[in-house]
């Protein structure tokens, strides 16, 4: 069992994602689809996991085939999965995505609603959130209640606790009643968090500007965040600090990571 000063919890959804067969075609013209498992907080702790670093999840997967699949390949990646709940009136969602070959990518969600939107803040295993070293989440946990008020309620118990609280929005802008309330809600929690990671569309969405230039980056930092990260896709990232601002090009994911270590002076979450 990972002790406090190593453990990474992640907070959110799990799902199956299905794949084309194909690379290159829409959704309407993938001649089969492939299934595998997916959701960015899941993706988050079985990262950390491979990295040799305490990984745990919280959240709700349907009490079926599916939701159990998942749920055991957590633990095969040695994942503690003593946060995840399961609900017997509700299915494990599922997303169809494809990269097509205009460089776009389509996504069809299945979650009317799924297992993840219906976690309870009286579900949560606050123990294990109060042990967390990172308590790590994204946006879409916050679409939709009940799981909007247990994932404000996670984030005070790991910040109590002593957490830095780490956010990905991870945009998807189809699962939102419209663009405004996920501005909104995304901003919403922007001001607790220690560490942000966006992407470059993210960072357009979120300020209406198309730029990824340093002044534009600026308008959602704040004087509170240890660390601000914006990817650049196969160009790497830039990252932010209370102390510096500069550029930082690699693709190399252990590379971020080490660095990201450095920021906070610890290697407890990376090293093997």
């Amino acid at each position: 069992m990972a002790g406090r000063s190593e453990l990474v919890v992640s907070f959110g959804e799990m799902l199956i994602d299905f794949v084309p067969t194909m690379a290159g075609v829409s959704l309407a013209e993938a001649p089969a689809f492939l299934k595998a498992p997916g959701g960015a907080p899941a993706n988050v702790a079985i990262a950390v996991a491979r990295l040799g670093g305490g990984a745990a999840f919280v959240g709700k997967l349907g009490d079926d085939e599916f939701g159990r699949m998942l749920a055991a390949i957590l633990r095969d990646n040695g994942v503690d999965d003593g946060g995840v709940v399961f609900d017997a009136g509700a299915r494990t969602a599922l997303a169809f995505v494809t990269l097509r070959a205009d460089g776009e990518r389509e996504f069809m969600f299945y979650r009317n609603p799924s297992a993840d939107m219906l976690l309870a803040a009286a579900e949560l295993n606050v123990e294990l959130i109060k042990r967390a070293a990172v308590f790590h989440y994204g946006s879409i946990s916050l679409i939709a209640e009940p799981c909007r008020s247990a994932h404000l309620r996670a984030m005070e118990i790991a910040k109590e606790a002593g957490a830095l609280l780490s956010y990905d929005p991870n945009l998807r802008e189809a699962l939102w009643p419209s663009r405004e309330e996920a501005r909104t809600k995304i901003l919403s929690i922007w001001d607790q968090a220690d560490i942000v990671k966006v992407s470059e569309v993210e960072l357009e969405f979120l300020t209406g500007i198309d730029s990824v230039e340093d002044d534009v980056v600026m308008k959602l930092w704040r004087p509170t965040m240890k660390l601000f990260l914006v990817t650049l896709g196969d160009q790497g990232c830039k990252y932010y600090a209370r102390v510096c601002c500069k550029p930082f090009f690699s693709s190399n994911k252990d590379a971020i990571l080490l660095l990201i270590a450095e920021v906070f002076k610890t290697y407890a979450l990376v090293e093997s």
